[in-house]
């Protein structure tokens, strides 16, 4: 096995390169790991939040997800648009179809990831970003790895980039849990998904 990608420095050098603001559609899993993400991103990009988490398989969580990063970007006192594709559960649980008894961060999750980084990437070149990316790289729980190898392949001969990430680095996840506090915002305790809601409750 070769050594792991330092995607933090990755991302370090690759700002150290930018010539002024780039566009960047960053896709928002939460507002919990969104803060973080905003704060250091909102320095070198011009930031869109997309939220698209068809996982999210109870519409009443679906809506306060929303509710929360919207007032978190609200709070924060920051010009972000977020953009709401509409809520339809069935686009997750018909491309994971087969892998239902997957435990978490198997292949189910693998799945998810690539799903949600497709419309990420679908909508950045539809749109004329420069670079898109995920937030889900600051949960200790989530492949890393896999989360840039998958962005990577979906921005190859695409007109947009993606930007390495490993949101959790530099202090990062400690830093979320921080200002989750400082904003009183709802930490969920699971992806979304019934089959990761179902695991926090056995």
């Amino acid at each position: 096995m070769g050594n792991l990608r330092n995607y933090q420095k990755e991302l370090d050098t690759l700002i150290d390169s930018l010539d002024g603001k780039k566009r960047l559609l960053l896709h928002a899993c939460c507002a919990p790991c969104s803060s973080y993400c905003i704060e250091y991103l909102k320095e070198y990009f011009d930031i869109t939040l997309f939220f698209y988490n068809p996982n999210i398989t109870d519409k009443a969580e679906f809506d306060k997800r929303v509710a929360e990063l919207k007032r978190l970007v609200a709070e924060m006192g920051l010009d972000i648009e977020v953009v709401i594709p509409q809520y339809d559960p069935a686009e997750f649980l018909d491309r994971i179809k087969g892998c239902e008894a997957c435990p978490e961060g198997g292949d189910r999750c693998s799945i998810c990831y690539a799903l949600r980084l497709e419309r990420t990437c679908r909508y950045a070149q539809e749109n004329g970003f420069d670079f898109f990316c995920s937030t889900l790289s600051i949960s200790p729980y989530k492949n890393c790895e896999k989360l840039n190898s998958i962005g990577e392949a979906l921005a190859k001969d695409k007109n947009v980039c993606y930007l390495p990430n490993d949101f959790k680095k530099k202090g990062g996840y400690a830093r979320s849990v921080q200002l989750s506090k400082e904003y009183n915002l709802y930490r969920q305790n699971f992806c979304g998904c019934i089959f990761s809601q179902n695991e926090k409750s056995v």
